[in-house]
C-alpha cells in the first residue's frame, strides 16, 4: 500500500508508489516514468503546482523495467537503488560510516543523507545538490569544488522520455576567467563571457536588480561557483537545460497556471559561439570587424561566411604597439586568460605591454569595488555589440593606429580647425545661394512640406539635416519616360509605382504620391525620416526623393523579383520558391524587423507588414519596405495607442484594429501571419476549405492541435531534410499570432527559435480565429475601423 513518508531510516524500505513530502511541503520525491516512457526512475518535482515538473532524477542512466525497484539505506550509510534481482543499480555513495543513516528531502529540493543525530544543518554525508541533472534550483551551485575534486554541472535529457544525459552540458568554467558555458559534447556553443563584479559580460540584460531572483560568483582557493537565490519564497523558478540545448529561466504563474519563460540563453544568433572568428563582432546576427581590423578572407566574408574572422589593419610590432579602447561590446572568452586581483590599471597595462603575447586588458569588479587585472593572450573570440556602453576592453595596437602626443599634434590640431572653418565657410555660401535657387521650388502654403521640414533629430535632441539626396523633378520624369503607363509596376495605398532608370545606368522604383490616396504628406515625411538613416540588409534602401510643387515623389533601389504577394500567390511563380527559399525569406524579415524593433537608432514599429511590403531583389533575398505608417519611439518605449487605426485587414493584430493600441507585439502578429502565408502559399485574407469556415490562422491552428500541421502546405513539395524546419516555422507563426500580445514572443526570441532547435512553448489560440470575428461590415459598427480588402494600406480615424 503506497504511503507518504518524511525520511528513510536504516529499518524502511521506500517501494514504488511511495512518496517523500519536504517538510514545508514543496517537493515530493518518489518513483515516475517520464513522458511516454515505461520505465521507472526515481525523481524529485514540485509539490504544489498543477503542472507535472521534474527537478532531479537519481537513476537517469539506469532505468528500472518495471515497479518492482526497492530505494534503501544500507550501512555504512549509503542510499541504494535495487532492481527486482536485488541488484544496486544506483547509489549515493558516502565516505563517512554513521550509526543512524537518514535520507531527508529538504524544502529547498535537496535529498540528502545524514547522521540522524547531527543537529547542524548544513552537515551532509552526501546531498542531491551535489549531482545536479538538468534543473538549476535555488541553492545549488554550477562550478568547481577544488578540496573535493569534484565539478557540479547541468546536463540536458536525451528526450522528454528519457532522462538520460543528454548531447549539452552547462558549465561555470573556471578556466582563465570564470564565466559560464554551454557545450555540445567538447564544442562549446555560447559562452555569457566574463564575470564582471555585477553580472556576465554578454548578459547585460541580467541585472543584480532583477524583481525574481539575487545571483553572483564565488572565487576563492577552494571553490568558483555560480550562484542564485529567490528574493520572495513565494516566488517558483528554475533553470534549466533544456533537450536542444537552450538555458532557459522560467517562472510559475500561479493565474495561468503554466511556466512561463523569464529568459533564454543563447538569446539570439549573435550568441552562437565565435560566429564572427577572431575580432569579429556579431550585431543581430550579421559580423563586421572591430574598428581599425579588416576580414582575414574578404571573398567569404562577403558572402556571408564569416568563420576566418579579422586581422589587424596594420601588424603589431611589439616594441612600439599600444592600446585602443573599446566598448559597448561582450568581452571576448577568456579561456585563454590571466587575472591578478590586486593591482591597479596602471599596473595591468604595464603587464600587458611587457608581454608580447598579451593581446588585450581590462579592469573587472569595478562596480563591485574590487580590481581585478584581466589580461588576454591569443587572438579575441566570441564579440558581441550589445546595447549600451557594455564592458571595455583596452585591445593591443600597433603605434601608427594611434593618435600621437606632444607639438605634432598640436600643430596637426590648429591645421586642421583652420581647414576645417574654410571648408565650412565655402560649404556655407554653396549651400546659401542653392537654397536661394531652389526656395521657389517648394510649396509653401499650409499643410504642405518644405525642405526644410524634413529635419531628423539626433540624440542630444538638436535638429539636423538628413543626408538624403534630392532628386530633380525632371530627372525622374525623364527617368520613368515621364511617368509613363509602360513604366509602372505597381500601385499601393501611397500611389502608383514606376520603374526607371537613371542616365549612370542605375535602376530605381520611383513612389508617387497620388492625389486620391489616403495617405499624404505626413506619411511622406514620416518614411523619408523613418528611412533614411535605416542601414540593414534586409530592408529596402531609399535613394532619395523629390518635391516640387504637388508633386511628392520617394525614390529606391529597384527591385528585380518585385514583391513578395506577386510571386508566393500566383500558382506559376510560386514554384520558383522552394522551401529553402521561402525559410530564407521568413529568416530575412525576422532579421530586418529585429533590427527595426532593437537595433536601429529609435525603435521602430512598422504598422503595415505585409506580404505586398516585402520586396525581393534578384537573389530573392527579403526586403521589408513601405515606411509611410512606421512610428518610431525613443528609450524603453514599446508601444503606444492611437485614434487613427492604419494598415491592412488580415495582417492587423486584435488589439490594435480593435483598440487602437499598437506595438512591438502588432508587428509580431504580423509577421505570424506572413509566415504561415509563406509555408502554406495561401492568402490569410480570403482563405477558404471546404470543411470549414475559419480564416487561414484558424486552418493552421487545427491543423496544429490535431498534429497534422504539415497539411498546411498543398503547392510545393518537401524534402525530408526540411521537414523539422517546415514544422518550427509553423509552430513559431502559431506563437507570433496568439491573440494576447503578453503571449508572443520578441522579435529577438523568434530569430534564436529559427535559428536554433531549442524547445519552443505551446502556442495559444490564435487572434482573429475565424473570419466572422471581424467582418467588413462587422467592423465599421463595432470598432469603427475600416481595414483594405485589396490589401491597400487605408488609414482612418477611429472615434475613442
Amino acid at each position: 500500500m503506497a504511503r507518504a513518508v518524511d525520511t528513510i531510516t536504516a529499518t524502511e524500505v521506500f517501494r514504488d508508489g511511495d512518496t517523500i513530502v519536504s517538510s514545508g511541503g514543496s517537493f515530493e520525491m518518489g518513483f515516475f516514468s517520464p513522458g511516454n516512457s515505461k520505465n521507472r526512475y526515481v525523481g524529485i518535482w514540485y509539490k504544489k503546482i498543477s503542472v507535472p515538473t521534474n527537478v532531479w532524477v537519481a537513476n537517469r542512466e539506469a532505468p528500472l523495467t518495471n515497479t518492482s525497484g526497492v530505494l534503501k539505506i544500507i550501512q555504512p550509510g549509503i542510499l541504494v537503488l535495487l532492481n527486482e534481482s536485488n541488484a544496486v543499480i544506483w547509489s549515493a555513495n558516502t565516505s563517512s560510516a554513521v550509526k543512524t543513516p537518514v535520507a531527508q528531502l529538504l524544502d529547498s529540493g535537496n535529498l540528502v543523507v545524514k547522521d540522524a543525530n547531527d543537529d547542524d544543518p548544513k552537515n551532509f554525508l552526501w546531498q542531491s545538490f551535489d549531482h545536479p541533472t538538468d534543473t538549476l534550483l535555488p541553492g545549488m551551485k554550477l562550478g568547481w569544488n577544488y578540496a573535493a575534486h569534484m565539478e557540479f554541472y547541468l546536463s540536458s535529457w536525451k528526450s522528454y522520455d528519457d532522462p538520460a544525459s543528454g548531447d549539452f552540458t552547462y558549465h561555470c568554467d573556471p578556466t582563465g576567467y570564470p564565466q559560464n558555458v554551454l557545450r555540445k559534447g567538447r564544442e562549446k556553443r555560447y559562452s555569457t563571457g566574463p564575470w564582471n563584479g555585477l553580472t556576465f559580460s554578454g548578459l547585460p540584460g541580467l541585472k543584480k536588480n532583477n524583481p525574481v531572483f539575487k545571483f553572483g560568483l564565488v572565487m576563492n582557493k577552494t571553490e568558483v561557483y555560480y550562484h542564485y537565490e529567490l528574493l520572495n519564497r513565494s516566488v517558483i523558478s528554475r533553470f534549466t537545460l533544456s533537450q536542444s540545448g537552450v538555458g532557459q529561466r522560467w517562472t510559475w504563474n500561479d493565474e495561468t497556471q503554466s511556466w512561463r519563460i523569464y529568459l533564454t540563453a543563447p538569446t539570439d544568433n549573435c550568441d552562437f559561439y565565435n560566429l564572427c572568428g577572431s575580432y569579429g563582432v556579431c550585431n543581430t546576427a550579421v559580423c563586421d570587424c572591430l574598428n581599425k581590423f579588416v576580414a582575414k578572407d574578404e571573398e567569404s566574408w562577403d558572402r556571408g561566411i564569416w568563420s576566418s574572422g579579422c586581422v589587424r589593419r596594420t601588424p603589431l610590432n611589439c616594441r612600439n604597439d599600444g592600446f585602443l579602447k573599446y566598448s559597448g561590446i561582450k568581452l571576448p572568452d577568456t579561456e585563454h586568460s590571466w587575472y591578478n586581483q590586486s593591482i591597479n590599471v596602471g599596473e595591468c597595462r604595464e603587464l600587458c605591454l611587457k608581454n608580447c603575447s598579451c593581446t588585450a586588458y581590462t579592469i573587472v569588479d569595478v562596480n563591485a569595488g574590487g580590481h581585478t587585472c584581466l589580461l588576454w593572450f591569443g587572438d579575441l573570440v566570441d564579440i558581441k555589440e550589445l546595447s549600451g556602453d557594455g564592458q571595455y576592453i583596452y585591445i593591443r595596437m600597433a603605434s601608427s593606429e594611434l593618435s600621437s602626443g606632444g607639438r605634432r599634434k598640436k600643430v596637426l590640431i590648429v591645421v586642421m580647425t583652420l581647414a576645417t572653418m574654410l571648408v565650412l565657410l565655402c560649404l556655407s555660401l554653396i549651400l546659401y545661394f542653392q537654397r536661394r535657387k531652389k526656395t521657389n521650388l517648394l510649396p509653401r502654403e499650409g499643410g504642405s512640406l518644405r525642405r526644410e521640414d524634413l529635419k531628423d533629430y539626433d540624440d542630444e535632441g538638436h535638429s539636423k539635416d538628413l543626408e538624403l539626396p534630392l532628386f530633380e523633378l525632371s530627372t525622374i520624369s525623364k527617368a520613368t519616360d515621364n511617368f509613363s503607363f509602360n513604366s509602372k509596376i505597381g500601385e499601393g495605398g501611397f500611389g502608383p509605382v514606376y520603374k526607371g532608370q537613371l542616365e549612370e545606368g542605375q535602376e530605381i522604383a520611383v513612389k508617387r504620391l497620388s492625389r486620391t490616396s489616403l495617405q499624404g504628406i505626413n506619411e511622406f515625411k514620416n518614411e523619408v525620416i523613418c528611412v533614411a538613416k535605416l542601414q540593414h540588409r534586409n530592408l529596402v534602401k531609399l535613394l532619395g526623393c523629390c518635391i516640387s510643387g504637388e508633386e511628392y515623389l520617394l525614390i529606391y533601389e529597384y527591385m528585380p523579383n518585385r514583391s513578395l504577394d506577386l510571386i508566393l500567390f500566383d500558382p506559376l511563380k510560386s514554384k520558383l520558391l522552394d522551401w529553402p527559399k521561402r525559410f530564407d525569406i521568413i529568416n530575412g524579415i525576422a532579421r530586418g524587423l529585429l533590427y527595426l524593433h532593437q537595433d536601429s537608432r529609435l525603435r521602430i514599429i512598422h504598422r503595415d507588414l505585409k506580404a505586398s511590403n516585402i520586396l525581393l531583389d534578384s537573389d530573392m533575398n527579403p526586403k521589408i519596405a513601405d515606411f509611410g505608417l512606421a512610428r518610431s519611439f525613443g528609450g524603453n518605449e514599446t508601444g503606444a495607442n492611437t485614434s487613427r487605426v492604419v494598415g491592412t485587414y488580415g495582417y492587423m493584430s486584435p488589439e490594435y484594429a480593435v483598440d487602437g493600441l499598437f506595438s512591438v507585439k502588432s508587428d509580431v502578429f504580423s509577421f505570424g501571419v506572413l509566415v504561415l502565408e509563406i509555408v502554406s502559399g495561401r492568402r490569410n485574407r480570403g482563405f477558404s476549405h471546404r470543411d470549414h469556415y475559419l480564416n487561414l490562422l484558424g486552418h493552421a491552428w487545427m491543423l496544429y492541435k490535431e498534429g497534422k500541421a504539415l497539411e498546411l502546405i498543398e503547392s510545393y513539395p518537401i524534402k525530408p531534410d526540411f521537414l523539422s524546419e517546415v514544422l518550427r516555422s509553423i509552430h513559431v507563426g502559431l506563437l507570433c499570432v496568439q491573440q494576447s500580445p503578453e503571449d508572443r514572443p520578441t522579435m529577438a526570441s523568434v530569430v534564436l527559435m529559427l535559428g536554433n532547435e531549442g524547445e519552443l512553448p505551446q502556442p495559444k489560440k490564435p487572434g482573429f480565429f475565424t473570419e466572422r470575428e471581424i467582418t467588413d461590415t462587422e467592423s465599421i459598427s463595432s470598432s469603427n475601423a475600416l481595414y483594405s480588402t485589396n490589401e491597400m494600406s487605408i488609414t482612418l480615424l477611429k472615434p475613442r
